[in-house]
């Protein structure tokens, strides 16, 4: 076996290695949108909507060496694996295919509904052995790994100028890996702040707008009025009742992306040191810290709903998923906002889940009609609908209620459609900089040392790049 081919074949134990430790039941790694929290380097959902799988145990898939075309004359099978996402995502799903196969007799959907739990695991485990479906969906960050270890096809000559050029730059930005495209999706994520307007105003806190959005003095400012008012016990919720995982990369890189810091040198990803262990983004650690620290955050495992709920914290930082439980409970009081720019410039985070299609399959060209149906803006609306999340085609963005230009979360599409998210490391080593980023995260809001943590992170990422030869690519 070539040495190649002998790294990839540990990059996928690591990452399935990570998977299986990480996802406690569930495996939408960044928390957005799928019952199974982007997306995936899979940690406990930063979803609060997303509870343990109620599905038992995945039994092993079908075999998917079929996954092409019958016999001339006859309908091509197109085999495809889904995780089991939310109840509205599965019926909008099933009714995707069943809209396909009901309008087509060359081509039909063969559906295998995976639980999210299980869901990396059986993919790592059907590649190894050959039997990948041809069209699968996976979460944001392993659309890296998996193309690297050639579990995936690039499918830019199916995908035209027009077909590109109507998906948000996020999702493109999501899909390619190495200067190839290798999958699109239905939906991305959206993140910033939710605040109720009666506290700012009785606080004297500004109301920020997308052109304008609070700075780091003014941000910080505010907390410290909001927390005197007598109705606020701590004026921050960040969902650190979501727990240790992917929720605190997907959440909280993106502040420390705005203070001008990463978690790897991106420029050829052979490094972290420097990046993640570098001045700013110690400086956006140790400020972090510091809302701890000032008793603007509780530090220990607050309820869900104090925002929404016994309304003891004034700001929310959180994504699009909390916008039903938000807006019915705080009606014309609720605020959406934008990231705050920390610094340096305004940083949002990105992704979810997304389809693509599998080395193994003998009709790529009949599997991305199945793929393209899935994607069309009549399928992204009839998804949108039901989960809520940011439709990924500008086509259907213009006839969401929710994120049209006057919809209520606006503010999130003209994040990801105005160049202000920054995807997560795009590269096959994302598991451990997501897990070793995750548990610095953890030590610092306990107090620990910013420095002595991310420089351990960076080090641990760097052992990683140096085992993998720096994931080679050619």
């Amino acid at each position: 076996m070539k040495k190649h081919l002998w790294l990839k074949l540990l990059g996928v134990l690591a990452v399935l290695a990570f998977a299986a430790s990480a996802c406690g039941g569930d495996d939408d790694a960044d928390g957005t949108g799928s019952a199974s929290a982007s997306d995936s380097a899979a940690e406990p959902d930063p979803e609060p909507a997303a509870e343990p799988d109620p599905e038992p145990a995945a039994e092993p898939a079908a075999e998917a060496d079929d996954a092409a075309a019958e016999p001339a004359g006859e309908a091509v099978t197109v085999t495809m694996w889904w995780h089991t996402g939310t109840p509205e995502e599965m019926e909008a799903t099933d009714a995707a295919v069943a809209a396909f196969n009901a309008s087509r007799t060359d081509i039909q959907i063969d559906k295998t509904d995976i639980p999210g739990g299980a869901y990396t695991d059986q993919v790592n485990a059907a590649a190894l052995a050959g039997d990948l479906p041809c069209v699968l969906d996976f979460d944001g960050p392993f659309v890296y790994n998996f193309a690297w270890s050639d579990y995936l096809i690039p499918i830019d000559e199916f995908v035209s100028d027009e077909m590109r050029a109507d998906f948000l730059p996020s999702i493109i930005d999501q899909g390619t890996y190495n200067g190839e495209l290798y999958s699109l999706g239905q939906f991305d994520s959206g993140l910033g702040m939710y605040a109720n307007r009666a506290y700012l105003d009785a606080a004297g806190v500004r109301i920020p707008t997308f052109e304008e959005p609070w700075t780091l003095e003014e941000f910080e400012a505010g907390l410290a009025a909001l927390a005197e008012l007598p109705e606020v016990e701590f004026p921050l919720d960040l969902k650190i009742n979501y727990g240790q995982g992917e929720w605190y990369t997907y959440g909280f890189a993106p502040i420390l992306q705005s203070f001008g810091g990463d978690l790897v040198d991106r420029s050829d990803y052979q490094r972290a040191s420097g990046v993640l262990d570098g001045p700013e983004s110690v400086e956006a650690m140790e400020t972090f810290q510091s809302w701890f620290e000032n008793g603007w955050v509780d530090p220990a495992t607050p309820a869900d709903d104090s925002f929404y709920g016994s309304k003891t914290a004034a700001i929310s930082f959180v994504g699009h998923w909390m916008w039903t439980p938000h807006s019915e409970a705080l009606g014309d009081d609720l605020l959406v906002l934008p990231m705050p720019n920390f610094g340096g410039e305004t940083v949002t985070g990105m992704g979810s889940w997304n389809y693509g299609i599998s080395s193994n399959c003998e009709d790529p060209a009949a599997a991305f009609e199945v793929l393209s149906h899935l994607v069309s803006t009549e399928e992204i609306l009839r998804m949108t609908a039901g989960n809520g999340a940011v439709p990924a085609r500008l086509s259907a963005l213009e006839q969401s209620d929710l994120y049209s230009a006057d919809g209520p979360l606006a503010i999130f599409a003209r994040q990801l459609s105005e160049g202000r998210a920054v995807p997560r490391p795009i590269f096959p080593g994302y598991a451990t900089v997501t897990e070793v980023f995750a548990q610095a995260v953890a030590d610092i809001i306990a107090g620990a040392d910013v420095q002595s943590e991310l420089s351990d992170a960076a080090a641990t990422i760097d052992q990683d790049i140096e085992d993998n030869s720096g994931y080679p690519t050619g």
